[in-house]
């Protein structure tokens, strides 16, 4: 089986659930399929942790969000996983803001060459799916294989164990 790191950006706190209904999560949308698709791959979970904590308010922090994605701000992460030449194939998770991955994502990307390297995007949105997002990977790793991944609807995360775990088994090579 490839070496996996399943590294997801995941905000946790208040989120938009259907109706425009505002809800409290103690755990991300984006982290939770993260754990589902670890348990079947046996990856390396990696969070993507920014220095800098968004606003609390969700219809403020995606109008934040949305400045740092037409400024093009690459937003500060507190780190990267260790060994990452060890792994052949990436899970990137992330919630898609604005069409796209968040910021926070596109810094984590930038600090690495994927020369040869397998990404395997995911993403959690109330109903708008990856986006762009595949279309901006390809643009920042080059020489990467990036497969045109897989969306969750983010409210509905928590119930889709079975749905998460059979997508990444499929993109599993052994």
């Amino acid at each position: 089986m490839a070496n996996i790191l399943i590294a997801y950006f995941s905000l946790k706190g208040e989120t938009i659930a259907p109706g425009m209904k505002i809800v409290n999560l103690e755990k991300g949308n984006t982290a939770v399929a993260a754990e589902f698709i670890q348990k079947v791959t046996g990856g390396a979970l990696f969070e993507i942790e920014t220095v800098k904590a968004y606003i609390k308010d969700h219809m403020k922090m995606i109008y934040e969000a949305k400045e740092e994605l037409e400024a093009g701000t690459r937003v500060e992460v507190k780190g990267y996983p260790d060994n990452f030449d060890e792994y052949d194939t990436v899970f990137l998770g992330f919630p898609n803001w604005w069409n796209t991955m968040p910021m926070a994502v596109v810094t984590f990307l930038e600090h690495f060459d994927w020369s040869g390297k397998r990404i395997i995007p995911f993403c959690t949105s109330e109903g708008s799916g990856l986006g762009n997002s595949v279309a901006d990977i390809e643009k920042i790793c080059i020489g990467a294989d990036i497969d045109s991944g897989g969306a969750f609807i983010g409210s509905q995360v928590g119930n889709s164990e079975e749905k998460i775990t059979e997508w990444a088994k499929t993109k599993v090579r052994r």
